[in-house]
């Protein structure tokens, strides 16, 4: 056998010197160099191609058919005759072998006897797909072996940057990846005769792509054969796809070779005992099992790294230390999968993913554990991610896994669940298809021409959600447009081999400036990545990759490496160093070389296509923004709102971030950005296991994402509004990404948006409301028409004056062009018209004016109101509910006390009318039918009141009761008007200012401004007088001890400023001696100018008023009670006996009291005859005030046990009796305090024989005192006459409820009090 081989290779090596050398068909990195030519040039190409391969000589070739070799020991051997005359019979043909038939080996032989193949006389080459690189090189070596070949001479591989396949070879073994590639260059496939596409039950993407597309090629090369084998296909799923029309594809089943494998169900979780035990409990048992059974390594499949990693440390706390335990799966570093295949005396237990079903075949497994799981990756369509999620593996998967085991001897599968379980589990596992993104592959036929996605056949075809998810993708990278037809973007991106994602990056990154950069980051991408972090060094590897990191960005981290493996080339010694040196900072040396032949062949790629690399270093917005083209589905927002839920998590469990279209993520925990406070990060993949995490992340600003998505950006606006600094109609405008908010209330022009809104919002808004800056007489003169017209509106309370503001904007609709929407326009306009036509848009006072409003004149309306002598602006408003309806009246809070209220009451002439008429339609029907007609009534009402001047002595309300009697003859009470139906406008408004005209506060309630503000007007007039005093230099503030300043007038001018006001003089009372004084309201400077008279008086009498004090009458007995009364002392209460003696005995008071120093003479020559006697009666009365005092005091210790009788009438002795409550109360009501203090004892005598009675009573009265509690507190203690009568009302109730039998001045009852309290608020 091996000499025929090699003659034959002489002879076809002999020929081949004499032909030009086959082109052979280029690695995707060599093809990359030369522009691709068209497709009818590729044809063409490739048909000379095999026009000028050298011709194979007939007798060496069947020679080399003859001394191919098929061991009987495989199964599939036996079936040779059969599936050789279905190869040669049918164009496809399906072959479903068990594990260990030999068909991944045989059947290249098989066809290479069929003269198929290059060097067996066939017309191409024998294409070979293996799911994986490592399959296909050793398959290759396998065959190469069988066939007494060197590899590459008649068996050899392509996979990605490894080509061992030399001239004139026969079998190509490959990657599905690499034949898919090799479509783009020879869309035929004429290279090949023979396809064999292995391992097929994988359903790939590449896989069923190839599936679809050689179905589509077939009937152009009825010359092709394909042949599909696995394990475990489901083939009659094949078998239909590829029907013709004789039929289905044909099927042929070859049984295995392995020793018999017993499946045995061990459920973890049998029954309710079992709940308590996990994964790890049911590995840790099976294995234990499978130790009694004999020796032999067991291989365990686990859904993860995690898993791999628990169950390790489970089995290493219960098996002895002989015993090795390795794990195996994808991302372990080459030199740890070299454990696996290096022979061990230690019985081995081997921890796998599902890499381990097979692609992989671990020497020397009997037992095999199967966790029926896998961690499976699912592309999320709606959440545009890819899931790892753990899930129970189909039936096929199942088999396959019990088929790795028995291969040396018979074996054992323990699966941990039940059959029950498998059972009712799927055939197969889902195609890839149906669970990943389809954008690759509608982007590699839209660029191959071929038909539409949901037209190509497909053995399975993709959901419909998938294929518009794909449709996005391409979308949003710009590759398709709106009509899903290809861009130039797209076919760009088409050119290069690698996911459409990084391609977009790359070509980003060409117009950035950053394509040096992005070349690297590309390829990086493109591989897995190149730091290791081994399970058991994870900190001390996290440690090593710190100095590469980078604060705002992951990506930087591949440049960093980069640069630091180019400076390790640049100045390596040895090979060995070099990769230790890598394993020093937990770099993998494979993948490092990896990354640059990837780099090599993209880089090939990008000089071919003419791209300019930078020169010059990018900045970081450059170089993130080219990663953003193709990362732009990958954003997040960091979200700031907490959850209730979420409140007691704290780091990454709490803190996610919002991304496109709703899903919430977190950042990988291992990543350099995961404590950083990024607000906004884009990520290279969004990964779903235990939760969704954003993996290769990096800071991004907002501008970016406007800059690079704006074709995805969706705008909202707000509603249109004019802005008068911008001069133009403006929005809000607001942009999302994938409902990411990217900016909000960013002003824009809306006239760019709708420009027809636009100018009519800036006529209604800007022009007719003359709300515009710039040049424009008109705006003055309209203005200020309008104005006018409205203060006439206001003083009328007419809304019907001027002309609605429909018609002032139809004015300006029609006068101003329709291209104008915005101040600049209209200026420019402005400037041009009004040279032929100034006034073109002014507007006149019959334009704005719907009648004419007899009637409104200043007269009726005036524009100020003497107060104190200064006038005071006066104000209209028309505006119900406003607190500016109405007329208000402008106060310097210097004249707050000296307004007169009567006078404020008639408002102004104007509104006098309306108010007695809302006055008089408040009165009963009875009482109203006597004014009727009302209007003629009112005016008859205002001509008399003129007339008899009562606006200057009385309120309305008392004018209208005079003016109704003197009518009717019947009397009328001011209860009888509802005063609470007048409007607000009824009542003058006062608007409060200090001297420098600021509002200090605004109310229709001028007793509540006094309380608040009294205090401070007094002193703000006081100022003033005694600025002018200073000024005039007069001697008003000089001590005053007798009657020497002449006449003191009732009436005083002050001037401030060009103002005039008037004050009150008065004489003012001092320690030791009297001053003059002025004060700003009349009342005040009477109370003040008694008190000093009385003081003078004093001083003028001190001998006589010191003898009367010494004899007084019982004065120590009267001073015993007075102190417990008052706690004061005895002197206090003779000075206050004498005090009240004096007035009497001159008797005078705040009306009457003398001015001029002849009266006050009159009046001391009046006090000295009377004065001894007067003392005599006080003090009796004083005395015997505390008498009864007394006794009401001794009898309260008796009702102690009646705390609220008892609360009560302490209160009412606190209020009766204060310190120096001699002097502050007036005489005629000390004479009442005996009976009241008598009224209480017999209260209380009373209350032991009907204590209900006295509560009932209590509670009858105590809205009253509420009442008058209130007012006062409100009002700081400042009470008028009225409250004070009320106040002694209420005394005199409590003596009419709890003591009638001493009566009372006037009839009092609780209704009666009710009633005089509603008078009082009104």
């Amino acid at each position: 056998m091996k000499t025929e081989l090699n003659k034959l290779k002489q002879a076809q090596t002999q020929t081949a010197k004499k032909e030009p050398t086959k082109a052979q068909t280029p690695h995707p990195s060599r093809a990359a160099k030369s522009r691709p030519p068209s497709p009818s040039q590729r044809d063409a190409g490739n048909t000379h191609l095999i026009k000028k391969r050298a011709p194979i000589d007939p007798v060496q070739a069947e020679k080399f058919r003859a001394a191919i070799e098929f061991p009987e020991a495989l199964p599939v051997s036996a079936e040779r005759e059969k599936i050789c005359a279905l190869i040669s019979e049918h164009q496809v043909l399906i072959v479903c072998g068990e594990t260990g038939s030999g068909k991944t080996t045989q059947l290249p032989k098989m066809c290479l006897s069929l003269a198929r193949g290059i060097g067996a006389g066939g017309s191409g080459l024998i294409g070979h797909t293996q799911p994986r690189r490592l399959a296909a090189t050793s398959t290759a070596k396998r065959i190469a072996e069988e066939l007494h070949s060197n590899l590459g001479d008649v068996v050899g591989y392509k996979i990605r940057f490894q080509d061992r396949l030399h001239e004139g070879a026969s079998v190509k073994l490959m990657t599905d990846g690499i034949l898919l590639a090799e479509t783009q260059t020879d869309p035929l496939l004429k290279q090949y005769d023979t396809i064999i596409i292995d391992e097929a039950h994988e359903r790939s993407l590449n896989i069923d792509f190839l599936m679809g597309y050689i179905k589509e090629i077939l009937p152009k090369r009825p010359d092709l054969k394909l042949i599909i084998t696995s394990a475990t296909i489901d083939a009659e799923r094949f078998s239909e796809h590829f029907a013709n029309e004789r039929g289905n594809a044909p099927i042929v089943n070859v049984s295995g070779r392995t020793y018999p494998v017993e499946l045995r169900y061990r459920p973890i979780q049998r029954d309710e005992n079992d709940k308590e035990r996990d994964l790890y409990d049911g590995i840790v048992d099976a294995v234990d099992e499978l130790a009694r059974e004999g020796s032999g390594d067991v291989l365990v499949f686990l859904p993860g790294e995690r898993e791999i990693r628990e169950a390790a440390e489970a089995l290493r706390k219960h098996h002895p230390p002989h015993v090795e335990i390795l794990p195996l799966f994808a991302r372990l570093t080459a030199a740890d999968q070299e454990k696996i295949f290096k022979p061990s005396n230690a019985r081995r237990i081997v921890l796998a993913t599902n890499v381990a079903e097979t692609s992989l075949t671990v020497p020397g497994i009997r037992y095999v554990v199967d966790s029926g799981l896998a961690r499976v990756k699912r592309y999320s369509y709606r959440q545009k991610v890819e899931q790892l999620q753990i899930e129970a593996i189909a039936k096929a998967a199942a088999n396959q896994r019990s088929g790795r085991c028995g291969r040396v001897a018979a074996g054992v599968c323990i699966r941990l669940y039940d059959e029950a379980d498998f059972v009712a589990r799927p055939d197969f596992t889902d195609p890839e298809i149906l669970r990943s993104s389809l954008a690759s592959v509608i982007l590699r036929m839209k660029a191959l021409g071929l038909t539409t996605i949901e037209e190509f056949p497909f053995v399975q075809a993709p959901l419909n959600r998938a294929i518009v998810d794909g449709y996005h993708l391409l979308q949003e990278l710009g590759a398709l447009d709106d009509q899903n037809q290809l861009t130039d973007t797209g076919r760009s991106i088409a050119k290069l081999p690698i996911d459409p994602k990084v391609a977009r990056m790359l070509l980003a990154a060409r117009d950035e400036g950053s394509l040096r950069e992005m070349l690297i980051i590309a390829s990086a991408l493109s591989i897995q990545d190149v730091r290791d972090r081994p399970a058991d060094v994870r900190q001390q590897a996290d440690a090593a990759h710190v100095k590469f990191n980078d604060p705002a960005s992951e990506f930087k981290t591949y440049l960093k490496i980069w640069a630091w493996f180019d400076d390790a080339l640049t100045h390596k010694k040895s090979h060995r160093q070099l990769h230790d040196k890598c394993r020093e900072n937990f770099l993998s040396p494979l993948r490092l070389r990896e990354w640059r032949d990837v780099h090599t062949q993209l880089s090939s790629m990008i000089k071919d296509m003419r791209w300019r690399i930078n020169d010059v270093e990018p900045t970081h917005e450059q170089l993130h923004c080219s990663l953003l083209a193709g990362l732009l589905g990958n954003v997040g927002f960091k979200n700031d709102k907490v959850n209730e839920a979420d409140k007691n998590k704290t780091g990454q469990r709490q803190q996610y971030y919002l991304g496109a279209r709703g899903i919430q993520f977190y950042l990988w925990p291992g990543s350099s950005l995961s404590k950083k406070n990024a607000q906004w990060v884009m990520a290279a993949e969004l990964v779903e296991t235990t939760r969704l995490f954003a993996r290769g992340l990096a800071k991004i600003e907002t501008k970016w994402l406007e800059k690079v998505g704006a074709h995805l950006l969706k705008k909202s606006y707000s509603e249109p509004r004019w802005r008068k600094r911008a001069g133009q109609v403006q929005a809000d405008e607001r942009a999302t990404l994938y409902g990411l908010v990217v900016y909000s209330g960013r002003p824009v022009s809306y006239a760019r948006i709708d420009a027809a809104h636009a100018r009519e919002v800036f006529i209604r808004e800007g022009v007719a409301t003359h709300d515009l800056e710039g040049r424009f007489p008109f705006i003055t003169h309209n203005r200020q028409l309008i104005a006018q017209i409205e203060n006439i509106e206001h003083k009328s309370r007419r809304q019907d004056v001027l002309v609605d503001d429909e018609l002032i904007v139809a004015f300006y609709d029609s006068v101003i062009p329709a291209d104008i929407s915005d101040t600049r326009q209209l200026q420019k306009w402005h400037d041009e018209v009004t040279r032929t036509n100034a006034k073109i848009l002014y507007l006149s006072r019959d334009e704005l004016m719907r009648h004419e409003a007899a009637g409104v004149t200043t007269d009726v309306f005036p524009k100020v109101m003497a107060i104190g002598g200064v006038d005071c602006s006066l104000t209209y408003h028309f505006e119900p509910n406003s607190p500016r309806d109405g007329v208000t009246l402008t106060v310097p809070i210097a004249l707050l006390n000296q307004i007169a209220i009567h006078q404020c009451d008639w408002l102004v002439a104007g509104m006098v009318k309306p108010k007695a008429q809302a006055l008089l339609k408040s009165l009963p029907q009875k009482l109203r039918r006597h004014c009727v007609p009302l209007p003629d009534y009112v005016d008859e009402f205002i001509e008399w009141a003129n007339q008899e001047d009562k606006s200057s002595e009385k309120s309305v309300l008392d004018a209208l009761i005079e003016f109704y009697r003197l009518k009717t003859q019947q009397l009328i009470k001011s209860t009888d008007f509802k005063m609470e139906t007048l409007p607000a406008h009824a009542f003058m408004n006062f608007k409060l200012v200090d001297e420098y005209g600021r509002q200090l506060e605004m109310s229709r309630n001028l007793p509540m401004l006094r309380t608040h503000f009294g205090g401070q007007a007094r002193s703000s007039f006081q100022d003033v007088a005694s600025q002018q005093n200073q000024n005039s230099q007069t001697d008003m503030a000089r001590p005053v001890t007798e009657w020497d300043f002449g006449v003191l007038p009732e009436l005083m001018e002050l001037q401030k400023g060009n103002k005039k006001m008037f004050g009150y003089p008065a004489l003012q009372a001092g320690q030791t001696q009297c001053e003059l004084s002025v004060w700003d309201e009349e009342s005040v400077a009477q109370s003040v100018h008694l008190q000093g008279v009385l003081a003078l008086a004093r001083l003028q009498l001190k001998d006589t008023m010191k003898h009367l004090e010494k004899n007084i009458p019982d004065a120590v007995s009267m001073g015993m009670l007075y102190t417990g009364l008052t706690s004061d002392s005895l002197e206090a209460l003779k000075s206050d006996i004498v005090q009240i003696a004096l007035q009497r005995a001159c008797g005078i008071d705040e009306r009457q009291c003398p001015r001029d120093a002849e009266a006050f003479g009159a009046m001391l020559t009046q006090a000295k005859t009377r004065l001894g006697l007067i003392v005599q009666e006080v003090s009796r009365l004083v005395h015997s005030i505390l008498v009864e005092w007394q006794a009401a005091s001794k009898k309260l210790t008796s009702i102690k046990s009646q705390p609220q009788t008892h609360a009560d009438i302490v209160a009412q002795i606190e209020k009766l009796v204060p310190k120096r409550f001699l002097l502050h109360t007036p005489y005629t009501q000390l004479a009442h305090f005996p009976r009241y203090f008598k009224a209480m004892v017999m209260r209380m005598d009373k209350l032991r024989n009907d204590a209900a009675r006295d509560a009932q009573m209590m509670r009858d009265m105590q809205p009253l005192l509420q009442n008058w509690q209130r007012t006062m507190n409100e009002r700081a203690g400042a009470i008028d006459e009225r409250l004070m009568q009320f106040r002694w009302l209420v005394e005199e109730l409590r003596v009419g409820l709890f003591a009638q039998e001493l009566r009372t001045p006037m009839p009092v009852s609780v209704k009666r009090l009710h009633k005089v309290w509603d008078s009082l608020q009104r």
